[in-house]
């Protein structure tokens, strides 16, 4: 066992959360919205004045996230998060991607298409594509072309001003912890007259598109947290956190010369930064953050706990050594310059020592 050292332990109410994109904090609006949901006894199914009652707390919701994500016109069919919407729109369509997709999309496509130094992915077909609008890992955004079957929209719902009905999709997927909802309820938002097959059947319930009893409490919070997040982007909360992030980026630039920052030549999420250093492994590094008081990860949290490349930067170019010491920090409308000088010193003095030991 390596040698344990007194400054990498800290209190624990010095903690930073610097992991928006694996989950954001519950927002204090869709905490609100959820308790007065849990007080719904009624079955959103039943005729009665409870069920009503229920199925009107449901709709509401469906109407906050089809405004806050742009869908007036569009089918919004509650699932338990955007694995299932992943699975629900691709299973069956022998739809093309890349690489760069997130497991729960990659799981169902056939990874052919190209992808630049940067992220960027070339589309053949869209008609039979499904396509990120912007990468869990490095935060690239993909310029989508009109027509795609399917865009994942998880970690753009909310950073970013896109709409659905701007996407020129036929169903894109979004998910409720990304933006500050809870956790275990998305969406498959979908052009009307979109044909699906249902995975789930049973009573029929989301327009037949996905049966069982709707997840009152958690759609409730989803509706909210879509509206506070649609409020935040009028507001310009991202702009703030994106001057975080580059004063983040030059900190570590001046600090660590033989860093490097992972699709900085694209157009990225404003919170979202993606750093290498060669040889250092990521775990290594994220386990040290963590004692040093860090939330962070090396990758997309599904993937957590698996050591192994990144697939992502591996389809980008790089090679095992690079892909296998990349680290995700991901910034929230929460965090502070402080913040992030804090973790900039701290992962400094980190790097410090692993040059130390590598010489």
């Amino acid at each position: 066992m390596g040698k344990v050292f007194v400054e990498d332990f800290v209190a624990p109410m010095t903690r930073v959360y610097l992991d928006h994109n694996a989950t954001a904090p519950l927002r204090p609006e869709a905490r609100v919205a959820m308790i007065a949901a849990m007080d719904l006894c009624g079955n959103p199914s039943s005729v009665h004045g409870e069920g009503r009652a229920a199925k009107a707390a449901v709709e509401k919701a469906r109407a906050q996230v089809s405004a806050a994500f742009g869908a007036d016109g569009a089918d919004v069919v509650f699932v338990s998060g955007a694995t299932e919407a992943a699975a629900l729109a691709c299973a069956g369509r022998g739809l093309a991607g890349a690489d760069v997709e997130h497991d729960a999309v990659a799981s169902w496509i056939d990874p052919v298409l190209p992808v630049d130094r940067d992220g960027r992915v070339t589309v053949d077909d869209p008609a039979m594509t499904a396509l990120q609008a912007a990468n869990s890992e490095t935060g690239v955004i993909q310029a989508l072309p009109d027509g795609l079957a399917v865009v994942d929209a998880t970690q753009a719902f909310g950073k970013l001003p896109v709409a659905f009905n701007w996407l020129g999709c036929r169903m894109a997927l979004v998910s409720a912890h990304k933006l500050g909802g809870p956790k275990g309820i998305g969406a498959l938002v979908m052009k009307r007259g979109t044909d699906i097959a249902a995975q789930i059947r049973g009573g029929g319930q989301e327009m037949g598109r996905r049966s069982g009893t709707e997840n009152v409490i958690g759609i409730a919070g989803f509706g909210a947290a879509a509206e506070a997040a649609a409020q935040d982007m009028s507001a310009g909360v991202w702009s703030n956190v994106e001057n975080l992030r580059t004063i983040l980026e030059n900190l570590i630039a001046t600090g660590a010369e033989d860093t490097i920052f992972v699709g900085k030549g694209a157009e990225r999420l404003p919170n979202t930064s993606c750093f290498a250093t060669p040889g250092w492994k990521g775990e290594t590094q994220v386990m040290q953050m963590d004692l040093a008081g860090f939330a962070i990860s090396a990758g997309s949290a599904c993937s957590s706990g698996k050591v192994r490349a990144s697939r992502v930067l591996r389809a980008m170019g790089y090679d095992d050594t690079v892909a296998s010491s990349a680290i995700r920090v991901s910034l929230g409308p929460e965090t502070t310059e402080e913040n992030v000088v804090r973790f900039a010193e701290a992962w400094l003095k980190k790097h410090q020592r692993f040059r130390e030991r590598a010489a």
